[in-house]
């Protein structure tokens, strides 16, 4: 298996409620998947570079895991039909 990292930007209104679903729903994703949740690193709410949509700040969560080839195309898949995430990224690392 292999190690990724993705960050996730999701929509700064949404409640903790929602932002803990959002979480569990990406570590669900990974786990069904065959992969291993190693971190989940919650970095709040910062300043986005550009506005995107008229929004001007994002949430931001980055999550360690390992897995195999196929998962990081499949959670890619899944966060980019998602409302609430505005931006996201899945990155290989060495």
């Amino acid at each position: 298996m292999k190690k990724y990292e993705t960050l996730v930007v999701l929509n700064p209104n949404l409640t903790e409620e929602e932002v803990k679903a959002v979480e569990e729903k990406v570590k669900e994703v990974i786990v069904n998947g065959g992969g291993v949740v190693e971190n989940v690193d919650e970095w709040g709410k910062r300043k986005l570079a550009y506005e995107i949509d008229h929004i001007n700040e994002g949430y931001y969560v980055l999550i360690n895991f390992s897995a195999g080839p196929d998962l990081p195309k499949e959670l890619d898949r899944i966060l980019r039909i998602s409302d609430k995430v505005i931006r996201h990224i899945v990155v290989k690392l060495d």
